[in-house]
């Protein structure tokens, strides 16, 4: 076959009849995978210059992961119930066996040498943050936890935590994922439900077991900790913790920014609201972050300025009026330096 400018087209019939193939296979491929695309083939010009076009194929649309599971903290919320524990362990044998309840609480000498050990290394490690963590219960591995309070499971422990069978199985389950040598890999999403579970159930026990007791309550959230940047820490085991205050003793001056950080937990496993409150309340607004920030100005210049750290449900009823519990930082804060 001959064209008009005298050069011949050799088995253009079998290529379009191909190019149709194709686009018919690729169509009945797609459709099978649920998505169907439009898929356009220009026609074949094999006399210009252009050559075959077709238009974009979008990626098979793959399942994102749930965004709940996105969203879970494991390790954060490990870490929060194992500091948990290791507060509510502090308060329960400091009351029952005073100042050396370290050495009179089932663990072996050895251990308590290995918690001193790491104690003794942290300032290198942390010399420039300048926070330093005082109490020796906090450098314990997850196991020793779990001795401890096998070993002295009757009283509060018991009146917290319940039976002690189910108790083991959840610590044991939180030990095997909580050690990072274990897999050195992202845990699956059912074991990231299986773990935030587990912690949401024994830190609300914890809360329930102190809400009854601090305020014969069963249904208002409590702050569990409050630490701020310049590692000063509140916790509920403070022997001044029914004072909801403490004061750092630190000087700061007009400009200085501290960062807090709040743990809290809610008895019925609710959402959280945070707020920072120095000066007028309507100024401060609530937020669902944990982590807050206050900078000083020279409005604040006083020897004693307290920064309020606020925590609520999202119910419309709470222990406070308008929030449910509250811990003040108290700071000195002194005139601007001098310029030279």
């Amino acid at each position: 076959m001959t064209n008009a400018d005298g050069r011949r087209d050799f088995g253009i019939g079998r290529v379009m009849r191909e190019l149709t193939a194709a686009k018919t296979a690729l169509k009945t491929v797609l459709a099978k995978r649920g998505t169907i695309d439009r898929i356009g083939l220009t026609t074949l010009n094999l006399r210009g210059t252009a050559f075959l076009k077709r238009t974009e194929v979008r990626e098979p649309d793959v399942p994102a992961p749930a965004r709940e599971v996105q969203e879970l903290d494991v390790m954060g919320s490990l870490r929060d119930t194992e500091n948990a524990l290791r507060d509510f362990i502090g308060a329960v044998l400091s009351a029952r066996f005073g100042r050396d309840w370290i050495e009179r609480s089932g663990v072996t000498p050895d251990r308590v040498q290995k918690w001193t050990e790491r104690k003794a290394s942290e300032p290198r490690r942390f010399a420039a943050s300048g926070i330093l963590e005082e109490r020796l219960l906090y450098y314990a591995d997850f196991h020793d936890l779990k001795t401890i309070l096998q070993t002295n499971w009757s009283g509060p422990f018991s009146d917290a935590l319940g039976d002690w069978k189910t108790t083991e199985v959840w610590l044991e389950e939180l030990e095997r994922m909580r050690d990072p040598d274990a897999h050195r890999r992202e845990l699956l999403p059912h074991q990231k439900h299986l773990a935030i579970g587990i912690v949401g159930e024994l830190r609300t026990r914890l809360v329930r077991y102190r809400s009854k007791r601090e305020t014969t309550a069963d249904c208002f959230p409590r702050i569990e900790s409050v630490r701020d940047s310049l590692g000063n820490l509140w916790t509920a085991s403070d022997p001044s913790a029914d004072l909801r205050q403490l004061d750092t003793k630190a000087a700061v001056r007009p400009g200085d920014q501290i960062f807090f950080l709040i743990t809290a937990r809610d008895p019925e496993d609710g959402a959280l609201e945070y707020r920072l409150s120095r000066g007028p309340s309507e100024t401060w607004n609530w937020t669902a972050w944990a982590t807050l920030s206050y900078t000083f100005t020279e409005q604040d210049i006083a020897d004693n300025v307290g920064v309020e750290l606020m925590v609520r449900s999202k119910r419309p009823h709470h222990a406070k009026k308008v929030f449910d519990d509250a811990v003040t930082f108290g700071y000195r804060v002194l005139p601007p330096r001098r310029s030279l």
